[in-house]
């Protein structure tokens, strides 16, 4: 299950990350809407949490626009707007609503309950060249052969292989892969270099100077 969390307080925000990080989720963490908005157009998410007062303004209004477009994302609200006429508010525009201060233990259940509500198909085999991508099976193949990659390796491939044509960001990288205060500089360096020597030649994973990695077909 993968979960987005928008909340601009800093604290908070890494405290909901690494709770339900460790409860199993995949998680993505961001402070804002604009940011909030760039990973809902690249990634599927299974529930979204907002904060309702967020330097954008009122992150309802955000969620009643996309509703408006369609977009069915179960979300849940966490704010200290603890009103009935907020609450009735929160609730029609999304699917659930805890206020501040709550346990973390409650908002994981609420979390799992929404990402429950619907059954997804199965993601979809990600492709390049002859490099292919099964999330589902948890596999990757390089012409028909099947390669042995650590957790990080099949993640950072599988997020090159998702922004194909266009590239990753190395902090993108390391704010997903390396949940680290302080991670190693050099860490998403290595990786890559892990992940080139696996797939062997020709190489297909090619550093965007400035900027950080992309793939593309050899």
């Amino acid at each position: 299950m993968r979960i987005l969390v928008i909340e601009d307080n800093g604290d908070l925000c890494l405290a909901i990350h690494h709770w339900l990080r460790g409860a199993g989720f995949a998680v993505d963490a961001v402070g804002d809407v604009p940011e909030a908005d760039f990973e809902l157009a690249v990634n599927a998410y299974d529930c979204a949490v907002f904060d309702r007062m967020l330097p954008w303004g009122d992150s309802l209004d955000y969620v009643r626009a996309r509703r408006a477009q369609g977009w069915s994302v179960p979300v849940l609200f966490l704010t200290a707007l603890d009103s009935v006429t907020h609450v009735v508010e929160g609730l029609d525009v999304g699917d659930d609503y805890l206020t501040k201060p709550f346990e973390m233990a409650e908002m994981e259940a609420r979390v799992r309950r929404l990402c429950t509500r619907s059954v997804p198909g199965p993601p979809p085999v990600l492709r390049c060249g002859d490099v292919e991508l099964d999330p589902g099976r948890h596999e990757v193949r390089r012409a028909g052969a099947l390669l042995t990659l650590t957790k990080t390796e099949f993640g950072v491939l599988e997020l090159l292989l998702a922004r194909y044509p266009e590239p990753a960001t190395t902090r993108e990288l390391i704010k997903r892969f390396w949940d680290e205060v302080r991670p190693d500089p050099n860490a998403v360096q290595q990786c890559i270099l892990g992940l080139r020597r696996k797939m062997h030649a020709p190489r297909m994973i090619h550093t965007v100077r400035g900027v950080g990695y992309r793939i593309a077909p050899a």
